[in-house]
């Protein structure tokens, strides 16, 4: 059994509503009737913090424009960069999206719907992602940002706790990615600061800066709500496999 090919899965946006796996999440809390009972309190480690380990899959609006819950003109381009993302409207330039040959990004990997799971070790915390099969490693034991980062297709990540918040600042992102699906640009400047809270067992917040002075006139901000997908697994998701859209899109 194959996925769909990326870019149809890409294109429809449509969230997976189930894995093919039913395995029982061994320690979540259940209601009587056996259901997980995602409005628990959310687990914490010996130290006190949240625990953000698990599946999740952000919420339906957020998948495709990260800008879903700002109004129009809320975003603050740069003249050139509104000009690029009103030309990438009429879906003319599907061949220009990395993601379109499979390559992945920052922050579109946080818009996408497919699930991710979290894993928490003392010095990292580590994020697989299905889609595209790729990880991402956090690095939470004190080390600096790179004063000149290799650019990366996910970035350079380091974390740190501040009270019930992982801060993750992220740099070094290849600037031909796009942003999301809608198409929202970057520059080899953009620096995002991610902020990931659990307020129960089955939800949790990922409140996202974007600064990026070459592409935006001043930072801003949105906050994406992901929710638990316990009971099941990842998929391994090979986007080249069964690929044929790529020649039907417009484009370079």
């Amino acid at each position: 059994m194959k996925r769909l090919s990326v870019l149809a899965l890409l294109a429809a946006c449509v969230p997976v509503s189930a894995q093919w796996f039913k395995l029982p999440t061994p320690g979540i809390p259940r209601t009587p009737d056996g259901k997980p009972d995602l409005s628990a309190p959310a687990p914490r480690k010996a130290n006190g913090q949240p625990d953000l380990s698990g599946m999740w899959q952000v919420n339906g609006k957020y998948l495709t424009n990260l800008a879903a819950d700002l109004k129009p003109g809320e975003v603050p381009f740069q003249p050139w960069a509104e000009a690029v993302f009103k030309a990438r409207q009429d879906g003319s330039h599907g061949k220009d999206d990395p993601a379109a040959r499979c390559l992945p990004g920052m922050p579109k990997l946080n818009a996408l719907p497919y699930p991710f799971k979290i894993f928490e070790t003392p010095d990292t915390v580590i994020i697989l992602y299905e889609g595209f099969t790729t990880f991402r490693q956090i690095h939470t034991d004190g080390r600096a940002l790179p004063k000149d980062p290799q650019p990366f297709w996910m970035g350079y990540s380091v974390g740190k706790w501040q009270g019930n918040e992982l801060v993750v600042d992220t740099i070094g992102m290849h600037e031909s990615t796009w942003m999301d699906n809608a198409g929202h640009p970057h520059s080899d400047a953009l620096h995002i600061t991610e902020r990931f809270r659990r307020p129960a067992y089955g939800r949790m917040e990922i409140e996202m800066t974007f600064d990026d002075p070459k592409t935006y006139t001043k930072p801003w901000t949105i906050t994406e709500q992901a929710r638990a997908i316990p009971d099941t697994e990842l998929l391994e998701f090979v986007c080249q496999e069964n690929e044929k859209d790529y020649t039907h899109l417009g484009g370079k």
